[in-house]
């Protein structure tokens, strides 16, 4: 139909981590990029952040849902930056997270 937007298509990277002052937090970062000719209105993102011993041993992961950064206008990129945490006593002294993503959900 001419005059009508493309769909939005939303594309998203790797996460940058970034260690925080608690070795049971991450502050995650993910770029968000909308090559479509519409807005990316709602969505989450949800991260499984693992456990990991000293030996590279993946002992549990625990998943946790995010907010997109929205709207992502069409033809555009974004940030989107949050602190992930896991109960302090899931990650004993030796061991650290590791935050990846495990899904994103939008519209």
């Amino acid at each position: 139909m001419p005059g009508t937007p493309a769909p939005a298509a939303l594309t998203w990277s790797a996460p940058t981590r970034e260690a925080t002052d608690k070795r049971w937090c991450e502050k995650v970062t993910v770029t968000f990029r909308n090559s479509g000719g519409t807005a990316v209105r709602s969505g989450t993102i949800t991260l499984g952040t693992h456990i990991i011993d000293l030996l590279g041993i993946d002992w549990a992961t625990v998943g946790s849902a995010q907010r997109l950064p929205v709207p992502i206008a069409p033809h555009s990129r974004t940030d989107g930056t949050w602190t992930v945490c896991v109960d302090a006593w899931r990650v004993p002294l030796g061991m650290h997270v590791e935050t990846r993503i495990a899904g994103v959900d939008w519209s």
